[in-house]
This record gives C-alpha cells, structure tokens and sequence, in this order.
C-alpha cells in the first residue's frame, strides 16, 4: 500500500528568508533506497533508477516494492530526527518524498545534503555539501508532488522543506561574495554579488540592484534571469564613506521596474591594509561572475618587489580562513584563491584556471619580485599544490604541499574515482581526457623548483604514505627537495600544519631561474590548452591528442647547440632570441640534424615530418594546439553561454531548457558561478562571437545548430546520428560532443544532443562539472548506459588536429 506522506500541518511562520515565505512544510518522513548507483569522474556511471526515469518506467516508490523491477534492493521507510534531518550511514542511494498540494502553486525547495534532485521527474541542482542556501523555485501541481533527491551518503544528514506562496522576485544572501573595504588602499569602489530568485514562469528583465551605504548610494542594473530558477548577480557599493576599521551595515534593494520586490541587508567590513587579514573580489574572466580571494599583506606594509606565496585551501575551507592560518611575513605577501568553492573542483578544470587568475591578479596588484613566487596548500589544496606544481612548472621558485595527496584517482573523493587500470580501449578512450590530473607522469616537471614535503605521521585523512610516496618518486631525480614528518601530527594539528617556520625559510632560500640561465629543459604536459612551455621550450602540437607529450632537451650556448629528444611532439617551438643575429644554431632532434641560420625571428617552429624534423611556420590558428585543444569540457571555459532548443516538440523544448537551467544550477553550486541562459532565436554570431557557447538540442530542435555546427564532422537529428561515414539509428542515443568555433580562433561549442526522448533523457545524470573528470571530444552513447555500461557506448575519441575525425571506438 502507498504511504501517505507528511499529513503534518503546515507551521506558519513570519520573517522566513529570502522572500518572506508565508508558510513553510518540513519533510519528516520518507522512503530511501541504498546502493544503487555509482558516479565517478568519467562518462560512464551506473544508475538504473536514473535508466527508468529516462525510458519512462519508474514506478512511484511504495514501502517494501523494489525501486526497480526486477532488483533486490526495496524501499524502506525513513523519519527525520529532532532536527529534522534524515540520517543513517547509507550510501548511493534515493531519498523519495512526497508533498499533496492542494492546489498549483509555486514554491521554494530547500533540500540539503543531496547531489541532485527530481521534482516531478524534473531534474534540479544539488546541495551535496550541505550549505543550506540552495533554494531551487519549482512548480507545485494540484495533488501528489514526487521528490527523489540522489544521496552519495546520509550521514550527515539531509534535510528538505518547501517554503510555499514566495514572493515572485526575491534576494538571498547567505552565499553573498563580498570583498573588505582595505583602508588606504584607495579603495572607493567594491563589488559584491547575491543571489536572486525568479519564481515565475516569465523572463525577469529590467530588474536593477541599489545599494546604500553609509548614505552612499548606488545602482546598477542586473542580468536577465530566465522563469523558475535564479542567478547570482554582480551589485557595485560606494564605499568612500568607510573611513575607520570596523563592520557597517549595507542595504540592498531590488527593484522589477519601479516596484521594490525584496529588500535585505549584507555586512561589510573596514581592515587596515598592513596588519589584518582581508579580502578582495574580482570578475572572473571564466565566466564573468564576481569572485574573491583572501590576503595576507606584508606586516608592517608592502615593500618594493615583495615575495609572492600563493596558497590554495583545502576542502571545505574558505579562501580567507586559509590566508588567516598564516601569520603575517615581513618579507612577502600571501594570497589565497578560492578554488571557486571551499570545494570546487579539487584545484582542477576551474579550479585551476580561478588560482591563475588570482596569481596574474596579486602579480599586477602587488608587483612581487619574479624570482620570488612561492606555492603551498593543505590538504586538498596538497593535491593542488602538487598539481599545480607539476603543470605549470617554471612559474614558482618552490613548492610545499602539505598535507597532500598527489592525484585524485589514488585519493578518491565524494564524487567518486577514476579506474586506475582501464581494462578496455573504449575505456582508455574516456580515461585519456583525465590524463592532465595525473601528476606522476608529469613528476619530472619538480625539477624547474624546489620541494618542501609538510605531513604529520598520524594523519588519518590524508595518510602520511601519500607523501611518502612522492619522496620515493622524487628521491630517483629531484637533486633538490625537502621532506618533514611532523611528529604526532594529525590532518590539522593547529597554524603550524601550513605556517611552518622551516617551511617559509626553505622558500626564502629559492628563487625562479633566469630562461638564459636554464640550459636543461625535461618537461611534460598532456595538453598543451592548459600547460605548452617551459622556458625556451613550447609543445605547441601534439601527435596524439592527449597522450603525454615531452620534451628533453640540452641547449649548449657555448656552442650554439641545442640536442635532445621528443615524445608525442607534432609542433615544437624554440627561443631563441638569446642567439646572435647571423649566427648558425645546430640542432640534433631523435637523431634528426638541422642548420638553422638565426634571422630576426625570436621563435623557431620544428614540424615532425615522419619520422624526421623540419622547419615550419607557426600552428595554423584554428588547428588544435595551445588555445583550443579539444575535450567536451573545453568550451566551459570562455564565457560560456547556455542555449536551449525552441523549435522542437513540447517535450523537447521543454527538455532542452530543463538541462540548461540544471546545468546553470549545477555551476552555481560548484562553481560560485553565473551564466547566461538564452533561447536558440536570441543566439547571434556577433554578439555571443567571442564566447564559449553550451547548445542543447539537435539539428531538428535548435535553431542555431546551422549557424555554428554546419561544418561539424557529428550532426545529429531525430533519426539518427552520424559520426563522419559511420551512422548510429534510434530513437534512444544520446551525445556529448564539441567542434570549434568557425569564426573564432580560440571558441568552440560543446552539444549536449540526443535524438529521442530517452537518449536525451539519459543525459540529465552525468556529471562533467566533476573535477578532473574524463570527457573526450566526443562520445555517443545509448539510453542503457546507467544499465549496460561501456557496451552503450558506441563511439568516443579525439579529433586530429585540423579537426578531423579519427576513426570512431
């Protein structure tokens, strides 16, 4: 018999934030199901439950039946505790509850704790760090409401309420990004950003953000939001009048026209410049959200040419709670990037490319000596730092990971693993586009700085066997690195597991080489898009698109010679404009010999030609190489803009938006991001022109197909899909895939397309906002992959590098 859900009243509450929700209904009880699927950072996952909804043949969950037919595992009844949170050590599983309304109504979901949820079979973002700030506007219908929100464990409980009748437009600013007002900087100006929330089923436009504070006013007008979900959007404040340290009060007032909608309060804070902590924000160039970073400034004010140490933060630690563990250094400052979220992405994908963008950001904010830039992080931020280490090596004087582990397929972390061992080609196919994550294969790259190893020998989160592990890698090469067991040391045992005396003096003992001065160059990258160079050696092509690639080279000035070997190498580019103008350089390549007669050139382009060398010109700039270099997940990068399919059926525009708005959900959530949403009609080449652009839909459903993937090796319809020569037929397929941009050197398009209901359907459940995960050009699936596994995959693989199909696996 079918449980009859929640018969308790509604609480009638004042005062309820965002919105001021008239009344609120708490989830108490409900049914769960437990290890049923498995997510990792690759295209294939396991989810019958997911498999039913997309084929259409999930049954409404009753206490005892078997949450699909056919399978052992049932649902079994659930009740919150006092706190009104489910609890219990269960893994993988759904969490299905149930809300009759009495009539069609709006409403905010707050559910806590879950990876994702279904809302009457709609799919919304997750709050699976258990934030609390995540309200997701959904549409009551008259009668039974279904929720099943996907758990990857419940022991620290999920909870869920609805907050029904919301105000139409609302604010919400417990996920506000706020920046200090940094006293004698000179800092008049700041920018903020809230979250607002559109609950209804109309476009909001025209909507505008004042702020006032301290009697200063100012305002700005805020981005379109399209129906039923929300967007965090960028306000700007007037901060001239926060002359004394302390907090000040700002209000925040959001206007739809010349109606008020919703009006709430943020607090500020004044610091001095030279002797606090602080924070500072920034609009990402990722995609145009406003971000932050904490600082730690020089004690006793900054110095010309101070040293640099950018510090990356664990998991589920703030930006400005990492640069607060350290004391303040006489000799340098230290900023602390956030990863994008306490979590983020592992300092991976975003991750990385957000610590860029505040290291480029301190550079020109503080003008550190560029000999002197340091790198170190815990925990997490112990992986970052090995991995940003490793890709990007050249750019510090020494590193000192503390606390860490070296990759994510050997730690693992709540969104799952990467199979350390593929055991078929397909397999290998996707796993390849993780190749960049894996730091032991670009382990020679420490040799460009120094090594400070910082663990504690009783660490039980991260075991201390992972640092021992990368002092017996580097031990075989490195003539350079440092390694200390922190006795009794637990994962944190106070400031000193990252502002280690010891520590800061071993960086103060290393600079950054001068290029003249580097004549050995053994560098390894995976794809020269994220990392192409060190020093005076450029991988700016590779021969098989994501295989590691490397170079070592001997440069011998004396004798205007440069030898060595190449791995994987299709374009190697050469500095040398330290040669004399005239002068003959030899080179002595995997055995092949050249003469080169230096002209004014200050790069050198070597072709692989066979199985010998030859001069060149530069990569053709719409080729693969060091802007645009493939993976699906690539586009993600550059502005992205989200453009759903209108000119289909009812179910496949409604589809088409419904993944949009998941994915922009999804982003928020991972990422801190913000994101355009349009319709196919609104897309225009010129205006989007130097944009990453997401399409959903195929060449029947989105008008914009034509404009940007006429020239696509894939096309995909409601019949079928082809794959170059080779035709895939049905109703059930679906596809990730990206082309580059015809009209840009540097943009390219990522397809979220399927033919039938079922293969779209199917691609609401993965999960490529996952650190470090493994998606390749292009992959073709069926709808039975939660089910099947690697069998539904019936092609994956990379483009070469004119963008041309290789043969399809």
């Amino acid at each position: 018999m079918k449980l009859s859900f929640f018969l308790l009243s509604l609480i009638v509450l004042q005062g309820i934030a965002p919105g001021q929700a008239q009344s609120i209904h708490t989830f108490n009880e409900g049914l769960y199901v437990e290890n049923v699927h498995r997510y990792g950072r690759e295209v294939r996952f396991t989810d019958p439950l997911a498999h039913a909804l997309a084929v259409g043949t999930f049954a409404s969950p009753e206490e005892g039946q078997p949450y699909i037919l056919e399978e052992d595992e049932v649902w079994k009844a659930l009740s919150a505790n006092e706190e009104g949170k489910f609890t219990g050590r269960i893994r993988s599983g759904y969490l299905s509850l149930s809300y009759h309304s009495p009539k069609s109504q709006k409403a905010l979901l707050k559910i806590s704790g879950n990876s994702m949820v279904y809302v009457n079979g709609v799919p919304r973002a997750g709050d699976i760090y258990g934030d609390g700030w995540l309200y997701l506007p959904v549409s009551l219908k008259k009668g039974e409401n279904e929720i099943l929100a996907r758990f990857n464990g419940l022991w620290s409980g999920i909870s869920a309420e609805l907050q029904l009748d919301p105000k139409p437009v609302t604010l919400q600013v417990a996920d506000a990004t706020l920046p200090d007002k940094v006293l004698g900087s000179g800092q008049d100006q700041m920018t903020g950003a809230v979250v607002v929330i559109n609950a209804t089923d109309r476009r909001l436009q025209n909507a505008r953000m004042e702020t006032k504070l301290n009697g200063r006013i100012q305002m700005v007008d805020l981005p379109e939001i399209p129906p039923m979900t929300f967007r965090k959007v960028p306000f700007e404040m007037d901060a001239s009048a926060m002359t004394e340290k302390g907090e000040y009060n700002c209000s925040l007032q959001l206007l739809v026209g010349k109606r008020v909608s919703d009006t709430q309060e943020i607090t500020l804070s004044a610091r001095d410049e030279t002797e606090e902590h602080y924070q500072q924000t920034f609009i990402s160039q990722i995609d145009g959200s406003v971000q932050y970073y904490g600082v730690a400034p020089q004690k006793g004010g900054p110095d010309e040419n101070p040293a640099l140490f950018l510090s990356v933060h664990g998991a589920g630690v703030e930006a400005i709670g990492q640069a607060r563990a350290y004391s303040l250094k006489d000799w340098g400052v230290l900023v602390a990037p956030t990863n994008r979220r306490p979590r983020g992405f592992n300092w991976e994908d975003w991750g990385r490319i957000d610590a860029l963008e505040v290291l480029e950001i301190a550079k020109e904010k503080y003008r550190p000596d560029p000999e002197r830039i340091y790198l170190t992080g815990h925990s997490m931020g112990g992986h970052g730092t090995w991995y940003l280490g490793a890709t990007y090596p050249g750019k510090w004087a020494a590193i000192a990971p503390c606390a860490g582990y070296p990759t994510l397929m050997g730690y693992g972390s709540a969104d799952g693993r990467i199979p350390e061992n593929a055991s078929t080609d397909a397999e290998k196919t996707l796993l390849r586009a993780s190749n960049p994550s894996d730091v032991i294969q670009l382990a020679h790259n420490y040799q460009a700085s120094g090594v400070y190893i910082h663990h504690g020998d009783a660490d039980r989160v991260v075991p201390v066997t992972y640092a021992r592990q990368m002092r017996g890698i580097l031990a075989a090469f490195h003539p350079d690195f440092s390694y200390y067991e922190y006795p009794g040391g637990s994962h944190w045992f106070g400031s000193e597991s990252v502002d280690w005396a010891p520590l800061f003096d071993y960086f103060r003992w290393h600079q950054i080489p001068a290029d003249s001065a580097v004549n050995t160059i053994d560098f390894t990258t995976a794809n020269p898009a994220i990392s192409a160079s060190y020093k005076w050696a450029h991988i700016l092509q590779q021969t098989v698109p994501l295989e590691y690639s490397r170079v070592k080279l001997e440069r011998k000035p004396d004798q205007m010679a440069i030898s060595g070997t190449t791995e994987n190498v299709s374009i190697l580019g050469l500095d040398v404009s330290n040669y004399p103008l005239d002068s003959i350089i030899t080179l002595e390549l995997d055995e092949a010999q050249l003469e080169w007669k230096k002209n004014s050139d200050t790069l050198l382009y070597l072709h692989r030609s066979q199985e010998t060398w030859e001069f060149g010109q530069a990569p053709e700039p719409y080729d693969k190489g060091i802007y645009r270099n493939g993976t699906f997940k690539e586009p993600f990068n550059h502005r992205m803009i989200l453009v759903y399919g209108t000119s289909g059926s009812r179910e496949e525009k409604e589809w088409a938006y419904n993944k949009a708005r998941l994915d922009a959900e999804t982003w928020y959530y991972r990422g801190n991001g913000a994101v355009d949403i349009i319709a196919d009609r609104e897309f225009d080449l010129e205006v989007h022109g130097d944009r990453g652009v997401i399409l959903y839909g195929n060449a029947d459903t989105n008008r914009a197909w034509d404009l940007l993937l006429a020239h696509s090796p894939i096309q995909v319809n409601r019949e079928e899909i082809r794959v170059g020569d080779t035709v895939y037929s049905g109703e059930d397929l679906g596809a990730y895939f990206m082309v580059p941009r015809k009209d840009h050197p540097q943009r390219s398009v990522a397809i979220i397309s399927g033919t039938g209901n079922a293969g779209r359907q199917t691609l609401f459940a993965n999960q490529y906002f996952a650190g470090g995960s493994g998606f390749p050009d292009y992959v073709i699936i069926r709808a039975d992959l939660p089910v099947v596994g690697l069998e539904s995959i019936l092609a994956s693989g990379y483009y070469q590098n004119d963008w041309s199909l290789t043969k399809a696996k």
